[in-house]
């Protein structure tokens, strides 16, 4: 029983921050249509972001998503406006292309400037764990967990209270009728993706100090976002929390019970049976 309860309680540890990537993906989905093949490697940059802020500046990492966010957020609003904005006209598949062959520009870029060496950042603070009811609980992983639920709740509040909120909600629901309300559709798009851009760079400044860094780690990101917003529905942004979380604690009992080397065989598995019986994702709305 407690073997069961430590593996839950890493999982759901580890899910939040898959579900803060997941999240970012949906988002754009909901109000662009579009698969952003690149998503895992903006998640990679927040990665890198964090290890020289703290490598570099002498940064404590969880701080300088403060800086990393923002900047994010200020990149995929570049990358909306001067790279995508013409693209999405031409169709879901075309944006699809477009984005797999930015993501083997932003690897191989991050490649040749930081070579493919493995990368870790050691924190004085995650030597011990913290051992609550016996349960050990790492004290990086507890911080990044505290971190993305403050993040996710201010992402509400922003789709929730405020008037970009509600445009963006307008908009994924219906943009041609957004339009006619007077909302800025196109405006509103760019900051949509600016939004999920930030979502990934702060994923990736939250999962730096618990993973190894290289330049080709948004393969393996990317794969596992789609896996969440297919168990989540695609364009559900509670879905993709439910999908993280379920994710990381499949993922987390695999580990234990079956055996590490296949822990991400399993998610896939799940990943295949779910589009197999119910395309809608777990949690979406549609025929099972």
């Amino acid at each position: 029983m407690e073997t069961l309860i430590q593996s839950l309680v890493s999982g759901v540890l580890t899910g939040s921050l898959y579900a803060m990537i997941g999240v970012g993906l949906t988002v754009v989905f909901g109000v662009m249509r579009i698969i952003n093949m690149a998503h895992g490697d903006l998640v990679m940059l927040g990665m890198y972001g964090a290890f020289w802020a703290h490598v570099g500046a002498r940064v404590d990492p969880f701080l300088s998503i403060v800086v990393w966010m923002p900047l994010m957020f200020l990149f995929g609003m570049a990358i909306h406006r001067f790279l995508l904005r013409k693209v999405v006209l031409g169709g879901e598949l075309n944006t699809l292309l477009y984005t797999a062959g930015l993501s083997l520009f932003i690897a191989n870029l991050a490649l040749f400037v930081w070579t493919g060496d493995y990368r870790t950042i050691k924190l004085s603070y995650a030597v011990m764990p913290l051992r609550p009811f016996d349960i050990a609980v790492p004290i990086p992983l507890a911080i990044s967990f505290g971190l993305a639920i403050v993040i996710t709740v201010a992402l509400y509040w922003l789709l929730a209270r405020t008037d970009m909120g509600r445009a963006i909600r307008a908009t994924s629901q219906d943009a041609e009728a957004a339009a006619l309300m007077g909302v800025n559709v196109e405006r509103t798009a760019t900051i949509t993706f600016g939004l999920g851009t930030a979502l990934a760079g702060g994923a990736g400044v939250l999962l730096a100090p618990s993973l190894y860094l290289y330049p080709t780690v948004g393969e393996i990101l990317v794969a596992k976002c789609f896996v969440i917003v297919v168990l989540g529905g695609l364009g559900s942004v509670p879905g993709a929390i439910a999908g993280g979380i379920l994710l990381g604690i499949i993922e987390s009992l695999g580990a234990v019970y079956v055996s590490v080397a296949y822990k991400d065989l399993i998610g896939f598995v799940i990943f295949l049976l779910v589009l197999l019986l119910r395309p809608a994702g777990l949690f979406g709305v549609g025929k099972s």
